[in-house]
């Protein structure tokens, strides 16, 4: 099972969400490490992103996607198309 987990809200779930709060991030196609010092969940407002997990697991993230990561994760993100994203943390 993913230690990502991934949904599709409907948008009375994003208002109860209170995601138009949250702190935008964006990134051109590229790849990079990167390590979650706390639970993360944001929802992707544009673009795809393969996700590359340390045990090997890859995991799709894209335009519409609300994707939570547990707190100590590390990966690897492959920005396959721009990606704009809100998050906030847990």
């Amino acid at each position: 099972m993913s230690q990502i987990k991934i949904s599709r809200p409907s948008e009375e779930e994003l208002e109860r969400l209170n995601v138009k709060t949250w702190s935008p991030w964006e990134s051109d196609v590229s790849t990079f490490n990167w390590q979650y010092e706390g639970e993360e969940v944001c929802y992707i407002q544009e673009g795809r992103v393969i996700i590359k997990t340390e045990d090997g697991e890859e995991v799709e993230i894209k335009k519409g996607d609300l994707v939570t990561f547990p707190k100590g994760m590390k990966c690897v993100w492959d920005v396959k198309e721009k990606v704009r994203k809100v998050y906030t943390f847990n």
